[in-house]
């Protein structure tokens, strides 16, 4: 079974190369559905497999760029990309990135990377899982009161934290049309800037909290958060592979790996968002975080408990590799049907025509 594993030059590890392919394909598949350029999945993704967490970050960071551009382009063409808001969001990321990478830096001199940021990703992702649960919990609360009083369900959100920060009139006011909102441009900055720090500490792109940012506290339609953030994770993404191939940090094989798998994935994902509706984008979203802070804590449970390791390992391998497997099949499920019915009623439409 030696052949099933591969030797990373740059990183000086043998690692699972048919999980590479796996991990590829289906954030390519995820990114494009959730508008993000999967790091979030793939930098503990490729720890799991084997990678020391500074490999995984900066590989991650370098494989999302493909997708993620791929997406976006998809995105454009269906109008769910406000390229002016994506601009200006991508100087606070690059503000933010840096000091985050130099961050990780630090860590790994001090032999405290892996540690630190396990734990760092197991808080974000449980306020996040906390976060789009409520939402929908509230959006649901919210529908069944209109039904119950006979009156239309209304397209509003669970929470609303947007409204309350639009109001803040802080010079220069921007309209973002795509976007149908306006409010300040130290929003969407302040947005950026704090996500490109989590991105430079996590290697997440910071599409992980931008398309919840983006909908949560700027006001965005899913669908536009959706390919907005592709849009700006496309051009972050570039910087930050850079950035960590410079530091050394980027197995450049595992990156070529994934995104050959993740190309094709990523232009299924974008066009399965024309069949889901937005509140089912955000219920699978979050299901995917609670997945993927269980595999996290697998591994960490495994580094204390060396009775129990290779278990947990094995477990929070399969575990991963099987979310983005179930993901994939489902929204590849959804991308067929869609584009089945839409075909379907193409031809109604011929035929009806005189």
């Amino acid at each position: 079974m030696d052949w099933f594993y591969l030797l990373m030059p740059i990183a000086g590890t043998y690692i699972f190369w048919p999980g590479l392919v796996v991990l590829g394909l289906g954030v390519g598949m995820i990114s494009g559905f959730f508008g993000m350029g999967g790091g979030w999945m793939v930098t503990p993704g490729l720890n799991i497999l084997g990678f020391p967490m500074a490999f995984s970050i900066g590989t991650g960071v370098t494989q999302m760029a493909g997708p993620s551009l791929v997406s976006s382009l998809r995105h454009a063409k269906f109008g769910n990309v406000d390229y002016r808001l994506g601009l200006i969001m991508v100087a606070g990321t690059v503000a933010g990135f840096e000091p985050g990478a130099r961050l990780v830096m630090w860590l790994e001199r001090h032999g405290r990377v892996d540690a630190y940021v396990q734990y760092g990703y197991l808080v974000l992702l449980s306020l996040i899982a906390w976060l789009v649960f409520t939402d929908i919990s509230r959006k649901n609360s919210k529908d069944r009161e209109a039904r119950a009083l006979g009156k239309p369900v209304e397209a509003s959100s669970g929470i609303e934290w947007h409204k309350a920060l639009q109001k803040i009139k802080i010079p220069p006011i921007v309209h973002f049309q795509k976007a149908g909102v306006r409010c300040s441009v130290w929003l969407p900055v302040s947005v950026s800037f704090v996500t490109g720090l989590l991105a430079g500490v996590f290697g997440i792109g910071g599409g992980l909290i931008r398309m919840p940012a983006l909908i949560y506290l700027v006001g965005c339609p899913t669908h536009v958060a959706v390919g907005t953030d592709l849009f700006e994770v496309t051009i972050s993404g570039l910087y930050g592979a850079a950035s960590y191939s410079y530091k050394g940090r980027t197995e450049l094989l595992a990156a070529v790996i994934m995104l050959l798998g993740a190309c094709i994935g990523a232009q299924i994902g974008a066009v399965a968002t024309k069949y889901v509706k937005g509140y089912g984008i955000r219920l699978f979203f979050g299901i995917a975080v609670i997945g993927c802070a269980v595999s996290i804590v697998m591994k960490l449970i495994a580094s204390a408990y060396a009775p129990a390791a290779a278990f947990l390992n094995a477990a929070a391998t399969t575990l991963i590799l099987g979310l983005v497997g179930a993901l994939s099949l489902y929204i590849f499920v959804r991308f067929l049907r869609g584009v089945r019915e839409e075909l379907a009623l193409q031809k109604q439409m011929l035929q009806t025509t005189p």
